[in-house]
Order: C-alpha cells, then structure tokens, then sequence
C-alpha cells in the first residue's frame, strides 16, 4: 500500500552488513547554477529490510517511513533487480590454479634465454655488459706514479 504523500525513491545497494538494515544509494541530478549542465549528486538511505532479503548491487525501490531508529527512515518496498555477487576469498584458490598461472610457463622462458646464450658449438658466449660494470684498470709507470 502505497500512500500519495510518501516518497518513493529507486536505488542500489552499497551495503548489506548490519542486521535487517541496507543502504541505498540514489543517483540524481540537478542543473549547476550558473553553468546549467547537469549535476549529479549521490544520496545515501538507510532503509529497512524485515528479512535481509537484498544482496550488494540490487537494484531496490524505497518507501519513506516513520523514524525507525536513529537513521532509518525508508523502508524496502521491492527488488527490482538482483545481483549476483561472486565472493572469491584467496583461500578458495587451490595450488592447481596458482601453478598453471606461475608454474610451467616461467621454467620454459627462463630455459629458452639460457639456450639461446650458448654458442652453436656448445661453448657459453662471453657476456661482455657485465665485464662494462667493472672499472678499467689503467697500469701507470713509474714515472707516471711519481708525478
């Protein structure tokens, strides 16, 4: 039952953890005042849900209400429409999974750039960037020394 001079407002739901109570959050807009481009401004609802039936990113429609408690002043009226939310915690993550990510693909890179270093004849290819690391050394005669 739907009175005339309560009103009615259609939004989504950013949290569901306290008992029989969501927030709602209300999406609406209004022209800026000197620019005219619309605005838009977001609106946060405690409303009253009697059997925790919403999920996060429903898409509710909300009924003002008598002061329920402190903050709650809506009510659920209906869920327009559901959303499912998939909750993947990293322990649900088996070790099959980790290593088809991590597992043999890097051996087999890491292999490959160690075949291509080496030589046709087998022997290994001087790595001459990191010998340029190392400072030259410079032999100074004598007289050199002296100076």
């Amino acid at each position: 039952m739907v009175k005339e001079r309560q009103k009615i407002r259609q939004g989504r739901v950013i949290s569901t953890k306290m008992d029989k109570t969501i927030i709602v959050s209300v999406i609406w807009s209004l022209p800026h005042p000197l620019y005219d481009k619309p605005v838009r401004r977001v609106t946060k609802f405690y409303a009253h849900d009697q059997e925790n039936r919403c999920q996060v990113g429903d898409l509710v429609r909300i009924q003002e209400t008598r002061p329920i408690s402190r903050l709650k002043r809506w009510r659920l009226i209906d869920i327009l429409e559901s959303h499912e939310q998939v909750d993947v915690k990293p322990a649900d993550l088996g070790q099959t999974e980790l290593a088809e990510v991590t597992g043999p693909a890097v051996e087999t890179s890491i292999t490959n750039e160690v075949e291509e270093t080496a030589s046709p004849e087998g022997e290994p290819v001087q790595d001459y960037e990191s010998d340029s690391d190392q400072e030259p050394t410079v032999e100074m005669t004598d007289q050199e020394a002296a100076d």
